[in-house]
């Protein structure tokens, strides 16, 4: 069934119903009517899923969606024009254009957290250049997954656009066919595997992971400013956002302060009881409920640890004396604890991140520029945000992916289009003039004047 319906898709590409501007301008504005008319529903089907309030399944899901498509309606265009280049001496007179082309049938593969968004926005950036397009939405997310597969066949070309529901078994299917590429965002576990899979058919594959993203917390910061916004990215989503700050190195002098602050925060924006805030999220199951309180025990609950099994609740909780080679120190955390760990210097910092694998994410706090440049000029990551967190992957001039383990390829704005088409290098040559000093023999003077000239 998979594989006739990635026939389908193909044959839908080779017949050219996906080329057309129109077509593909059609479709981008039916994915915005669908998330519009169906807003309700969404929303419902995320606070099954993840406990989500209405304001942040719009704001995190619906909302950025849309505003990304729109973008895409909007520069379609000029996004998939081609783009003239200029043309080297050797090959004068002539011009030289790049031609954005299709690649061909395009696999998405989104995860639970973010299940709107991550399928449809990356859908949107194949369709926008002139894919068909395989998505398969997460089954761990499956209220969302349904209202998906329900409504995507309702408002999509159905000859080039699919979506597949289903667990393991579906993705392993997908995976055995041949597509020209696929886009997978989620674990470093998976993304392996799709890397495998991709590699039997030499297909590309843009991997958006994860990792432990660090912020670097100096003595120089403000205080106020960084507990607030490292707890609005902490604990959206209860913990589960792949650019979420996984850990905290607080220099030593303010790490006490910060924590006390942190824990200011978390009751300005949940209230004394986070569990009957409508704006707190759960945990998507109890696998990684159970997974997560077993990190509890990784250092010292300075804020919160509550929790609990029936109502996949666990509390804003942060952790102090946490040594490097603790649980929680081990894998991406993806839940609503947050380690912070005291340095004496931005350089133990520094070299404290520099050890591990590149994250997705790195964000610091310092009002000293000098700081602030060190920490970017020494690190790698997939981004970085200067006393802020998340909102560098907002941007649409700011392509959005991983470095190293954390990922391959990016995406958002112009470059969500860009990586899935070939920009086809054309150059096109005059007939007029066929000057004898390109074609052997080649003799001393023609060689003389090819130096001068290239």
């Amino acid at each position: 069934m998979i594989a006739d319906l990635v026939r389908q898709c193909r044959e839908a590409f080779d017949r050219g119903t996906t080329r057309p501007l129109a077509w593909r301008r059609s479709q981008l504005e039916a994915m915005v009517s669908m998330l519009r008319s169906h807003e309700a529903e969404f929303a419902e089907a995320l606070k099954s899923d993840l406990g989500r309030g209405p304001e942040e399944a719009w704001l995190y899901d619906v909302g950025f969606s849309i505003t990304e498509i729109e973008l895409m309606i909007k520069n379609l265009k000029k996004w998939t024009a081609p783009r003239k280049v200029p043309t080297p001496v050797v090959a004068k007179p002539g011009s030289s254009r790049r031609i954005p082309e299709p690649l061909g049938v395009v696999l998405v593969i989104a995860p639970w957290n973010y299940p709107v968004q991550l399928l449809l926005v990356p859908a949107a950036g194949a369709i926008a250049a002139g894919n068909a397009v395989v998505m398969k939405p997460s089954e761990v997310s499956s209220a969302t997954s349904a209202l998906l597969g329900r409504l995507i066949p309702k408002y999509l070309d159905s000859a080039a656009l699919r979506v597949v529901e289903g667990g393991v078994p579906e993705t392993t299917e997908l995976l055995a066919q041949r597509f020209d590429h696929i886009f997978y965002t989620g674990n470093g576990i998976v993304g392996r595997v799709v890397m495998r899979a991709a590699a039997e058919h030499l297909t590309p594959v843009t991997l958006e992971l994860g990792g432990k993203s660090p912020t670097i917390v100096d003595r120089s910061a403000d205080l106020d400013v960084a507990a607030r916004r490292i707890t609005w990215a902490k604990f959206v989503n209860s913990g589960q956002t792949c650019v979420a700050p996984d850990y905290v190195l607080a220099h030593r002098s303010v790490a006490e302060d910060l924590v006390a602050k942190i824990a200011s925060s978390i009751t300005e924006f949940y209230g004394p009881d986070p569990e009957q805030s409508k704006d707190y999220s759960r945990v998507i199951s109890p696998r990684h409920f159970d997974r997560l309180v077993g990190m509890l025990e990784s250092g010292k609950v300075a804020v919160g640890g509550q929790h609990s099994a029936a109502d996949r609740f666990i509390a804003p909780t942060v952790l102090v004396d946490v040594a490097p080679d603790s649980k929680v120190m081990q894998d991406e955390i993806f839940g609503p604890i947050l380690p912070v760990i005291a340095v004496d210097s931005m350089d133990e910092a520094i070299r404290f991140v520099r050890s591990r694998p590149h994250p997705l994410a790195l964000y610091v706090f310092a009002e000293d520029q000098n700081v602030c440049d060190a920490v970017v000029s020494s690190t790698t990551s997939g981004g970085v945000t200067v006393n802020g967190t998340i909102l560098h992957m907002t941007g649409p001039h700011l392509p959005f992916g991983g470095v190293g383990e954390s990922g391959m390829g990016a995406y958002h704005g112009q470059a969500g289009v860009d990586v899935f088409q070939h920009l086809k290098p054309v150059l096109k040559r005059s007939t007029k003039l066929d000057p004898s000093i390109a074609y052997p023999p080649y003799t001393k003077r023609k060689f003389s004047i090819i130096k001068k000239l290239v």
